[in-house]
């Protein structure tokens, strides 16, 4: 006896291929455009450099090297998912963002100060035990990121600031004010220049390879919990709504206000907790030019990923697989091809999600999302009060 599959299953089933490739077409293309704008790079470099013979392949060599230094091995895949970790985490900062219209650029300053937060209680609590120390400063991270996001959330809903502005300031304001931290109050006397203690028993532990730290973990909760937000709970269905329309989310008896407040804070705890999982698992103390471009890379991440929690964990990893194969890179192409190389691919792959529409003209592609549909709401109320 043989089961027909009801109709409309049926259709589903035929329609899964087109849906999924309606997700992943733009990012795909975009990466692959990437990489062929990285081999002209690659090339060209081989006709500007004197006395060098020039080499058709190099771009496969480069690309193989770089794969091998990503994934060649258990410790290339745990230095690629260790690189990945915060870009996981200050990629669900600024994708989380998106999904209530909102840009948020300040994923940089909200780092850079959940990593001063954490620093900070990680000495005061180095030789505590780390069953207090750890969550302590893991803690600190996520309120000091919150109140670095709630700052240009707070300015929007009460006068119509836009966040674009008010965070790309406040990222400058973070630099200073851990220039200052580090140089005065959290200054280790002694120290040639300007650089706080060691976090001690604040560390987050090794669980994996050489370096694979408990912030692995850490950004796989904080995936699972930014998922369940967004589409298992009430609220996370009002972030949505008013990332689609503030208007309708209004009229329907929401608080667009209340919601962009909340969304900037808990953006800002996503980008502090990547800050201090990178103080407390990688370095284990802070500089007063302590500086890194995750919380700018986190923005092609959330974009690359389409604002899905689970797409920003394959975009971290390319990413992340990037920064940890290019040194590799770099030393199998006799240092012709600078590890900077990376910065070009990555940026090109930002540049052509942004020129989507571009590409879907000229690829003639129908159907295809460009996963940037509530940022529209940030041009769309550019200049006027919308919350």
């Amino acid at each position: 006896m043989t089961t027909e599959r009801p109709p409309s299953q049926g259709r589903r089933l035929v329609a899964l291929p087109a849906t999924v490739w309606a997700a992943v077409a733009l990012p795909f293309i975009s990466i692959v455009l990437a990489l062929l704008v990285g081999s002209i790079v690659i090339l060209a470099s081989e006709v500007i450099v004197p006395g060098h013979p020039f080499d058709v392949t190099l771009p496969v060599t480069a690309y193989a090297a770089l794969f091998e230094g990503a994934f060649g091995g258990l410790d290339p895949i745990v230095n690629t998912i260790r690189a990945a970790t915060p870009l996981v985490l200050a990629g669900l900062a600024v994708g989380l963002a998106f999904k209530a219209g909102l840009f948020n650029i300040g994923a940089q300053g909200q780092f850079l100060l959940g990593a001063l937060g954490s620093v900070t209680v990680g000495v005061a609590l180095n030789q505590a035990s780390p069953f207090i120390a750890i969550p302590a400063a893991l803690l600190a991270g996520m309120l000091a990121g919150a109140a670095w996001g709630f700052i240009p959330g707070f300015l929007k809903a009460i006068s119509g600031a836009h966040e674009v502005v008010t965070t790309i300031m406040l990222n400058y304001v973070a630099v200073s004010v851990i220039a200052w931290a580090v140089s005065g109050p959290l200054d280790q006397p002694g120290s040639p220049s300007p650089i706080t203690a060691q976090v001690g028993n604040a560390a987050l532990p090794v669980i994996i390879g050489r370096n694979g730290h408990l912030g692995v973990l850490v950004a796989l909760a904080a995936v699972l919990a930014v998922g369940w937000l967004l589409f298992r709970t009430t609220r996370g269905f009002e972030i949505r709504t008013v990332g689609a329309n503030p208007d309708a989310a209004r009229y329907a008896g929401m608080q667009p206000r209340l919601i962009v407040v909340l969304t900037m804070s808990l953006a800002g705890v996503l980008a502090g907790l990547a800050g201090a999982t990178v103080v407390l698992g990688v370095t284990h103390y802070m500089m007063a030019s302590f500086g890194t471009t995750v919380g700018f890379d986190s923005i092609a991440v959330a974009l690359l990923g389409r604002s899905s929690p689970v797409g920003i964990v394959f975009a971290a990893i390319l990413f992340g697989a990037m920064r940890a194969g290019a040194p590799l890179m770099q030393i199998q192409t006799g240092s012709l091809i600078p590890a900077e190389l990376v910065d070009v691919l990555q940026a090109t792959i930002l540049l052509f999600l942004a020129a989507h529409e571009v590409i879907r003209h000229i690829l003639k592609l129908r159907g295809v999302k460009a996963g940037l549909e509530t940022t529209d709401t940030i041009a769309r109320t550019y200049g006027r009060e919308s919350v």
